[in-house]
């Protein structure tokens, strides 16, 4: 086999023919419908394609894509704009789909992740060998049932080759099926960048935290709360939501986002306060906390699972049964002394949106963090789908979880309700 595989090629490396190829092979993959159903695909692949046959790989960088490709201003913000890294990611996705289908044998042109370089391998099947022709033996009647015996194991061993390569391809074990994979699938397979967003909420120092060097910002963010008028303050400034998350959303983020990197996935942040609907639109969507996150409480109201709350406490609602309270945290718990916490997890097709969301949130922080491991651990998905029912990879979800809380720890997630539709 002839293999070019390069992240800095130039034309030396290629013959005419051989670009002739790679340029023949492009257009067969763009003529595909895994290509050809996309406007930014073809484009993108032609342009990464030519520029590297043509000996300009060096080029071929976040900005100068974005700006030739997609028509971007030459100082556009690309992480508020990754519609570059987005297509790239997209576009591997759907290379990795084409040679595991029916193109094993063509030209291959990937795209390695971190690089928008395209790498080609040109294969050339070696010429078979001309076997000689056979010398018929000598008659020899003592030896044909050796010899029958011997082609009859013969074919047995072929036919079992023939089989476990069926088996194979037909079960493709290299390709992970694991209830994480197909949990995650419908938003890893959606177009675009995945939107993390998470809770905000006000900082509402009222006392003194236990257990803590005594804090005397808390009289400072008392006194101007009695003036909610007043311009905001450098020192206030910290203490407001906009410029606050909680550090147990904080950590379930870094769980999810640390899982779409390892799948190859594109994303960003927002916080829900500065999230708009048009972001939400934009692509798939995780949203991090439950109460203190508007889009959370927006997305599962009308759902069977929701949250809510009053003066005694905080509630996982379940629109099948209103009166019932068994997921709850009273509010007048000492969070120091808190045993127990309950989460909210739905993986759903917004109607409003169009768009799958997935969310992770608690009724405290502590469920929030719960939800994030069972997000991100093949274990925890592989038992809560033991009871799941029929293609309900395809269908919409919801899970109530619950957690131990040790030692201001959350415990292994367990599912105590589910409903799938």
């Amino acid at each position: 086999m002839q293999t070019s595989r390069t992240h800095e090629p130039h034309t030396a490396q290629f013959s005419e023919a051989d670009r002739a190829a790679i340029r023949s092979q492009m257009e067969r993959m763009l003529a595909n419908p895994l290509f050809k159903n996309s406007k930014r695909f073809p484009v993108f692949w032609r342009y990464v394609v030519e520029r590297t046959l043509e000996g300009r790989a060096a080029e071929l960088k976040e900005r100068t894509l974005g700006v030739e490709v997609f028509g971007r201003e030459p100082n556009y913000d690309t992480n508020a704009d990754p519609i570059v890294r987005a297509t790239a990611g997209e576009i591997r996705k759907r290379i990795a789909q084409y040679y595991d289908n029916e193109h094993k044998g063509e030209i291959r042109i990937t795209l390695s992740p971190g690089s928008y370089v395209p790498e080609f391998e040109l294969a050339v099947a070696p010429p078979l060998p001309i076997a000689p022709a056979p010398i018929a033996p000598a008659p020899n009647p003592g030896a044909a049932p050796i010899r029958r015996r011997s082609r009859r194991a013969g074919v047995i061993a072929v036919a079992a080759v023939v089989a476990a390569a069926a088996g194979m391809f037909l079960l493709k074990p290299w390709q992970s099926r694991t209830a994480l994979d197909q949990f995650w699938g419908p938003v890893l397979e959606s177009p675009g960048s995945v939107l993390l967003c998470i809770g905000q909420r006000s900082f509402l120092a009222a006392s003194q935290e236990p257990r803590k060097p005594v804090n005397p910002d808390v009289t400072l963010v008392a006194e101007a709360a009695k003036n909610p008028e007043a311009p905001i303050k450098i020192f206030a400034m910290y203490f407001t939501g906009s410029q606050n998350v909680a550090l147990s959303d904080t950590k379930t983020l870094a769980r999810l986002a640390g899982l779409l990197n390892v799948r190859g996935k594109a994303w960003r942040i927002l916080g829900e306060s500065t999230a708009s609907l048009a972001d939400l639109r934009d692509g798939p969507v995780v949203l991090v906390g439950g109460f203190n996150n508007d889009w959370t409480m927006r997305l599962t109201g009308p759902m069977r699972f929701s949250f809510d709350r009053n003066d005694a406490g905080f509630w996982i609602r379940d629109r099948q049964n209103p009166s019932n309270r068994d997921y709850s945290v009273a509010a007048a718990t000492p969070y120091l002394d808190l045993a127990q916490d309950y989460a909210l997890i739905s993986r759903v097709l917004d109607p409003t949106t169009d768009r799958m969301v997935v969310v992770a949130a608690g009724l405290t922080g502590y469920g929030t963090m719960a939800a994030g491991e069972f997000l991100a651990s093949r274990d925890y998905m592989d038992v809560a789908v033991k009871q799941a029912p029929p293609h309900w990879e395809r269908k919409n979800i919801q899970w109530v979880i619950t957690t131990k809380v040790i030692n201001g720890s959350s415990g292994p997630p367990r599912v105590v309700e589910r409903y799938f539709w």
